[in-house]
């Protein structure tokens, strides 16, 4: 029998990191534009990034749901239940659901083109569950409708926060630093007026959904014939300019200014209306695609970007926008001290969510919002993540074969301590010979150093 309580009312401080009751229907949908995807080595592992997702289930009165485009390696799921203090339990609570079709993407759009997929859902989902998209669209709306649940995460109507110049929009209304430009552009024409319209000799031009950096071009600004595509030499301004016409885009400032930093914020609007910073980060960046990040943000700057990310997260709050996002910023040594400028918003779960919750559920500390530290008692616990750990000899090798490497070279998870590494994408190993993992340590150098250590062992690098 379905509940009438509504779900904003019963789950008012709603945290997916830390849910005490009820059925989470992971998405991990990448329900983004499938073009630029294309283009990320190993795209759909990516799905795995909510595996972490599976630790929620150390408590006795959460089931999981997670949906995949092919089954997980079991060895990956016993990994995850090590953590667990009763594996067994956690076992009859957790439904491992999959299409079995790695080609047919995104995967809630394979989800709904099977019935049979749907009403497998439908059969273990209880009367007191909600979904965990990874990205909304329509497609995940449409799915949450059929299985009559509600979202985790923003509606439909509210994606434009979340586009590049929605990010202006709403940043323009908090009153936050952001970088000079213009948004809501889609012709060339509109481009062009605003590239002239910007100081300096180069500019950034960006398209509303663009993600991990792509969608993105550096524009010099008396020679377009030397514009650097982020998607890369096969990209051209025939191609750009239909894109940006259908989806819109916005033309910035292209920040000079040299050591510059990309710290960002992990923010949670809960489905009661209650909103907090929940981390702050530093990425750390390839070109412009995302790799890993540290935690926390350094300390020059990390409480302006909490300052500015709190402001947005009201906001979106008051629009009535639920779940979990991320606000990318820029940070720069000034005269007067350390400036951050939005950069964007990401109505989604993002790059840095899945290290977060991995410390968060695997060190059971506690966000300080005074300080922007995790804590464990009186301990502080510090963290460098990567998404890209790459190397030839890893590929072809199991997912168990590389965790029973990592333990026996005595850089697994510590459970006295909470330090070491939690591994993260490990179902990209026998193909890609890629995985990531989160380093947890007590001091900054602490996790730096073991990071290093682990990246070398793994990927000789």
């Amino acid at each position: 029998m379905i509940t009438n309580i509504p779900f904003g009312e019963k789950h008012a401080r709603l945290s997916i990191f830390e849910p005490s009751e009820g059925t989470l229907v992971v998405v991990p949908s990448l329900s983004l534009p499938q073009d630029e995807l294309r283009r990320i080595k190993a795209a759909r592992c990516y799905e795995e990034r909510l595996l972490f997702l599976l630790l929620t289930l150390r408590e006795p009165g959460i089931s999981v749901v997670y949906l995949s485009s092919v089954p997980i390696h079991q060895e990956i799921v016993d990994y995850y239940f090590g953590f667990l203090p009763d594996p067994d339990d956690a076992a009859r609570r957790l439904h491992l659901i999959t299409v079995d079709d790695p080609h047919s993407q995104p995967l809630t759009r394979s989800v709904l083109d099977r019935p049979d997929v749907v009403e497998r859902i439908r059969g273990v989902i209880g009367d007191d569950a909600w979904l965990v998209p990874f990205v909304m669209s329509d497609l995940e709306e449409e799915l949450a409708a059929s299985l009559n649940v509600p979202i985790y995460g923003p509606a439909m109507s509210l994606a434009y926060y979340g586009s590049k110049s929605g990010a202006r929009e709403i940043g323009t209304e908090a009153a936050v630093p952001m970088a000079r430009g213009f948004g809501d552009l889609y012709t060339m024409a509109q481009i062009e007026d605003a590239v002239l319209s910007l100081p300096g000799e180069r500019v950034m031009v960006k398209l509303n959904d663009g993600y991990s950096g792509l969608g993105n071009a550096i524009v010099p600004k008396h020679d377009w014939s030397r514009t650097e595509f982020s998607a890369g030499a096969d990209e051209t301004w025939t191609g750009f300019a239909a894109k940006l016409a259908e989806r819109g885009g916005v033309v910035e400032e292209f920040i000079e200014h040299r050591p510059l930093y990309y710290p960002s914020a992990l923010a949670r609007i809960t489905p009661g209306g209650h909103y907090d910073v929940v981390a702050t980060h530093d990425q750390v960046l390839d070109g412009p695609v995302y790799q890993g990040c540290t935690f926390p943000a350094r300390p020059e700057y990390r409480a302006e970007v909490s300052a500015s990310a709190e402001k947005i997260a009201g906001l979106l709050a008051g629009r009535g926008v639920v779940g979990l996002f991320g606000m990318d910023f820029f940070a720069m040594k000034t005269d007067a001290g350390y400036a951050a400028l939005l950069c964007e918003v990401n109505l989604r779960i993002g790059g840095t969510t899945h290290p977060f919750g991995a410390a968060l559920l695997t060190t059971d500390a506690t966000y300080d919002p005074s300080t922007g530290l995790l804590m464990r008692g009186a301990q502080p616990k510090y963290y460098t993540a990567t998404d890209n750990c790459s190397a030839g000899c890893l590929a072809g090798r199991t997912p168990g074969e590389v965790v029973k490497m990592v333990e026996g070279l005595g850089l697994g998870f510590d459970p006295v301590r909470r330090t070491g590494n939690v591994l993260h994408l490990l179902g990209a190993i026998p193909e890609h010979g890629k995985l990531g993992f989160t380093t947890i340590g007590d001091s900054r150098e602490e996790a730096d150093e073991l990071h290093g250590i682990t990246r070398r062992a793994l990927c000789g690098d």
